[in-house]
C-alpha cells in the first residue's frame, strides 16, 4: 500500500470512527454503513478527481488489503504459540 493510499484509508477510518461510533456493525446493514461514509468518500473523490464509484472501489480495495495485512500479522504472532505441541496446536486459526 502506498503512503498516499495509507493516508487516504486513515482519513476514511477516522471519519468512520466518529460517524459510526454508535452502531453495531453486526446489526446494521452494510448499505447503511456505506451511506454514512458517503460524505467523506465524495470529498475524497473530488480531491482525487475521480468518480464516487471509483472512490468506493478504491476504499474497498484498501480496506481489504489492510484487513489481509492485519490477519497475516496475527497469524505470524500466533505461530510461536502453535509450535511445540506435538502437532496439536492449542489455537485454531482460520
Amino acid at each position: 500500500m502506498t503512503q498516499e493510499n495509507k493516508k487516504l484509508l486513515e482519513r476514511i477510518n477516522a471519519y468512520a470512527e466518529t460517524t459510526l461510533a454508535d452502531i453495531d456493525p453486526q446489526k446494521v446493514q452494510v448499505s447503511r454503513q456505506l451511506d454514512a461514509l458517503r460524505p467523506i468518500l465524495e470529498e475524497l473523490a473530488v480531491e482525487k478527481g475521480i468518480s464516487l464509484e471509483e472512490m468506493f472501489i478504491l476504499y474497498m480495495d484498501l480496506q481489504s488489503e489492510a484487513t489481509c495485512a492485519a490477519d497475516q500479522k496475527l497469524q505470524e504472532s500466533l505461530q510461536d504459540l502453535n509450535e511445540g505441541f506435538d502437532g496439536a496446536p492449542p489455537f485454531l486459526f482460520r
